[in-house]
Parts: C-alpha cells; structure tokens; sequence
C-alpha cells in the first residue's frame, strides 16, 4: 500500500469533510466561478456547456461539487444526478492549478488529475481554462491578518453608526 503523499489532505480529516452536505460546497464553487470565470467564457464555450452537469471531485477531502452553466451562469446543482463531466484530483493540486503552478497536461499524464465523462467537454473545458486570463490564486492573499487588513479600511469609512439609519 502507497502511504499518502505529504501534501495530502489526512485521511481523518478527509473522513470528517465527507460527512459535509454538498450543496452549500456547491453554491461557493458555483458563485467563486462566476465571480472569477463567466464573463470570459466565449461564446461557443457557452453554449457548449449550456445544461451539462459538471462535477469537481476532490480525492483526498472527500469533498464534491456539483455545478452547471444556465447560459447566463453557474448554478449549484444537488448531487446525486450524473455528471457529463468529473474532474477529479487531490486539494494540493487543485491549489496547484489555481495558482498556475502546476500544468493541467503535467497533472493528467503522471495520473493526479483525471477527467471522465464527455470527452469533448472535458478538452473545451481544459482549452478554455488555458487560455483564460485569471488572476493567479494566492494563498497569502486570505491569510486572516491580509482579510482583516483589507476589511478594515472599510470599516472606518463612513464613521457613523450603521445601526441608525
């Protein structure tokens, strides 16, 4: 038997995460990809995914999300219903890929990251994602002290009590 990788998530840890509903998982993945993704989709890119259920399966977090394009967003779906689509990995690759550390290519040929379903989709899919222009994920960015310090600006402006209108 392989021992887990250092970089994976524990297995208790991953135990616990399953016991987590899906869909609120869902909702976040589904509103992170609109805030960061839907208005650079293409037009073709668009009506491809138009209805198809996408999932993200996480490996070592046990964790699932269940999504699809409506052709004006990304939306949340309940799981259970088949993916057309499941692209699966471990958390420390999915990070990998977000900060565009890592190559999709790289991933899928040393067998860390696998597609099923479509095909088709899961090329346009990959090929759309490549040629995006995203922001590169970084982890520092959301430690607590840089969330905080971005926050409290805001908090200070305004100076009334926004309890009384």
């Amino acid at each position: 038997m392989n021992p887990a990788p250092s970089h994976a998530v524990p297995r208790p840890l991953g135990m616990l995460l399953a016991r987590l509903p899906a869909y609120p998982g869902s909702v976040l993945l589904a509103t992170a990809l609109n805030l960061g993704l839907a208005d650079q989709l293409q037009e073709d890119v668009r009506r491809l995914l138009l209805g198809r259920k996408l999932r993200i399966h996480v490996r070592d977090a046990c964790l699932t999300f269940d999504f699809s394009w409506t052709g004006q967003s990304f939306n949340a779906c309940v799981g259970g219903q088949q993916a057309d689509l499941t692209i699966s990995a471990g958390a420390y690759d999915f990070l990998q890929l977000a900060q565009r550390r890592e190559d999709p290519d790289t991933l899928f040929f040393s067998r860390r990251l696998s597609m099923e379903g479509d095909t088709e989709l899961g090329l346009v899919v990959k090929n759309t994602l490549d040629a995006l222009e995203l922001p590169v994920f970084e982890l520092e960015r959301w430690a607590p002290h840089r969330v905080l310090e971005r926050l409290a600006p805001r908090s200070r402006s305004g100076g009334a009590d926004r309890r009384h209108p």
